[in-house]
């Protein structure tokens, strides 16, 4: 059996195949369990394997290339048009195995194991940073119920207990254990919001070209670690503002007729480097605007003539293209840096 190209259609227990021969001919196409996959491409020659870029297709695109094979993941929407009909496991399949041949076609690098649990530190700490949030607002909501209204903010949370002293007896002492209850809850939070900032840092220390990106302002331990795990191969970006595109950092266009219309960010990619990106660049902000020495700089002419959310997106971008421009080229951050113009 003659495979050039592999369409697989991922799941937690039955996977479904397409394959083609290198004319494109149908010579496999088959529905497998989980248990199977290994014993099926360990004695396939070498082949190109196509896969969306859902769960599990990271684990499976490492255990396929230790095989032989050339695996490519693709965004799931960049699949979709290559759908003819219903929507089915093996029409999936179809779809993908044709669009991993596109020659235009864009994939997504694939992560190693230390990358991937990098970003499970990233992802089990966002989730603890909203269950705080969550579980303050929570308790000043029930506490506002009662007259007791506190100033917005998580930080004013330590004010609970001298509230409830001050109401004393007014409020019913079930009432009062509950809350004490949720306090000890948010503060289990924070705990563990903690302990997972100390190893994503951990982690940062070790890492060479995380600690490189931390010098960048506006980035630190956090984004910096993110970055690195999250960008699994700078040089599969052809440039700094590709980058910027794929984490959704530049306008939307809306153009036709040769009339090219710009509207806001597309907000495309990961919303959590995204968000990162632009609170850091909120700070770099606020520090510009205390500083004297930098009156002159690019960033105040910026604020002078444009919003301080514009300004801020397109400092968030700006550091973006410095982040492609440091790993792609092994360089360390020059905080006055120009680049040569370009020869005629």
């Amino acid at each position: 059996m003659n495979i050039a190209t592999i369409g697989i259609d991922l799941a937690k227990n039955v996977f479904q195949l397409h394959g083609v021969n290198c004319h494109g001919k149908v010579v496999l196409r088959r529905q497998i369990h989980r248990g199977q996959i290994r014993g099926l491409f360990v004695n396939l020659p070498p082949c190109l394997i196509g896969m969306e870029a859902c769960a599990s297709a990271h684990y499976w695109a490492r255990t396929l290339q230790s095989y032989g094979h050339t695996v490519r993941l693709i965004a799931p929407h960049f699949v979709k048009p290559y759908v003819k009909t219903h929507k089915t496991d093996a029409t999936d399949a179809e779809a993908i195995c044709e669009a991993v041949n596109r020659p235009n076609m864009r994939f997504v690098p694939i992560k190693s194991i230390e990358q991937q649990s990098a970003l499970s530190l990233h992802r089990v700490r966002q989730g603890f940073v909203w269950a705080r949030t969550a579980q303050a607002c929570q308790i000043r909501g029930l506490l506002a119920e009662f007259g007791l209204v506190m100033p917005q903010g998580i930080a004013n949370i330590k004010q609970v207990p001298k509230l409830l002293q001050v109401a004393g007896k007014e409020l019913p002492a079930p009432f009062c254990r509950l809350i004490e209850r949720l306090l000890a809850h948010l503060k289990e939070l924070d705990r563990q919001t903690r302990e997972l900032e100390e190893q994503i840092v951990d982690w940062h220390e070790r890492s060479e070209p995380s600690r490189r990106l931390a010098k960048i302002p506006g980035i630190g331990p956090i984004t910096a670690s993110a970055l690195v795990a999250s960008i699994s191969d700078v040089r599969s970006f052809k440039s700094g503002r590709e980058l910027a595109a794929w984490l959704g950092l530049v306008p939307r266009q809306h153009s036709s007729g040769g009339k090219p219309t710009l509207l806001g960010i597309s907000k495309r990619g990961d919303r959590y480097l995204r968000t990162l990106l632009v609170h850091g660049a909120r700070s770099v902000i606020v520090r510009a605007r205390k500083r004297e020495d930098e009156k002159d700089g690019w960033l105040k002419k910026l604020l002078d003539r444009r919003h301080v959310n514009v300004a801020t997106v397109a400092l968030a971008h700006k550091t973006v293209r410095t982040v492609w421009a440091m790993l792609a080229h092994d360089r360390e951050y020059r905080p006055n840096y120009k680049s040569l113009p370009m020869a005629a």
